[in-house]
């Protein structure tokens, strides 16, 4: 079940973070928030001692319902650096196999006082759904939701756009692989267009980018050439072979040779065009070796980034959470005083 305004499901009355969810709805100032506040914790891993108080007392749970490596790990490791208890739920052990409902785990952690849930999940809609059926009290981050989102990962690269950039104006950006699968890509188009970037290219064979992706607003190209022709960025995506029905490749090697990206491709982008990849990396599939390790490539400086835009991500939707309940509280005791309570 998703949600038809977003925007109203993840803000507060005052316009803060209170879930995070997709992008869709948020506007620049929260993105540019989002980015700035990150920017803040970056120095952090060069620090003796890596860590603030901003979630010491809270109590933040890892509900993974997909496998997920770089992804949990790296939320587990922002909570911690924000001081939180940090629980990670191995779903396949856990009571939903033995038949509990989505809702009755979720209740079962409530009760436990969790404030936080990190979510992923193979059903579009699945945090927004555990969202609007939570306890208003305890925030929702999504970790990526089938086909349709996957917020943290797009706001990580977008900070490591600004951080070699410098800005998003100007920039153009071409998406190169399996777009139709993909939630990153949807998130990536929804930030890059409210950030300002002057050209969004979507590139790969028709049966993973279909024309209709030309209705985001973004330049569909079947052509890898033209797609990566004088672009600034460039990123690489995965086949996801896992969501996959019936015959939509003929080889991964045929892929290779039409839409790999390799040391030659790179020449039609600009000279100093960055190479990105949001993991995990098929090498001979998607991208030549040389250019994952090569100068142009940014890969791991994302692994570095998604840990401080993560911690700004939950530190801003727990703020968001505290004032919510603080104005519900206030506004309790101003009835309860009118009314000679």
């Amino acid at each position: 079940m998703m949600q038809s305004e977003p925007r109203a499901l993840q803000l507060n009355e005052n316009g803060q973070l209170k879930h995070f969810l997709s992008l869709e709805g948020l506007d620049k100032a929260i993105l540019t928030e989002i980015l700035d506040m990150a920017e803040s914790f970056l120095s952090m891993g060069e620090q003796s001692v890596k860590k603030v108080p901003l979630l010491r007392g809270k109590t933040v749970v890892n509900l993974f319902f997909e496998n997920s490596t770089r992804t949990r790990t790296t939320f587990e490791l922002a909570a911690k650096r924000l001081s939180a208890d940090v629980i990670n739920l191995d779903i396949a052990t856990s009571a939903t196999s033995k038949g509990e409902s989505l809702l009755d785990t979720l209740q079962n952690l409530e009760a436990m006082q969790s404030d936080m849930f990190v979510v992923r999940h193979g059903d579009s809609g699945a945090a927004h759904f555990i969202a609007q059926h939570c306890t208003p009290n305890v925030a929702i981050i999504n970790a990526g939701d089938g086909r349709h989102a996957h917020p943290t990962q797009a706001m990580l690269d977008m900070l490591t756009i600004r951080r070699h950039k410098g800005h998003f104006e100007g920039l153009k950006v071409a998406i190169v692989g399996d777009i139709l699968h993909s939630r990153v890509a949807r998130s990536q188009i929804h930030a890059l267009t409210t950030l300002g970037v002057e050209e969004i290219r979507l590139v790969g064979p028709k049966t993973l980018v279909p024309n209709y992706f030309s209705e985001t607003g973004a330049i569909v190209c079947h052509e890898l050439q033209a797609g990566l022709q004088d672009v600034d960025v460039i990123v690489m995506l995965r086949l996801q072979k896992e969501r996959m029905q019936g015959a939509l490749l003929p080889s991964e090697s045929e892929f290779y040779r039409l839409y790999g990206l390799t040391m030659e491709s790179m020449s039609w982008a600009k000279p100093n065009v960055i190479v990105m990849h949001p993991g995990p990396i098929n090498r001979g599939v998607e991208i030549a070796s040389e250019v994952a390790d090569g100068e142009h490539s940014v890969i791991l400086n994302q692994v570095t980034n998604g840990i401080a835009v993560r911690m700004a991500v939950m530190s801003m939707a727990m703020s968001g959470q505290l004032q919510s309940q603080e104005n519900a509280t206030n506004f309790v005791s101003e009835t309860m005083v009118g009314e000679g309570i």
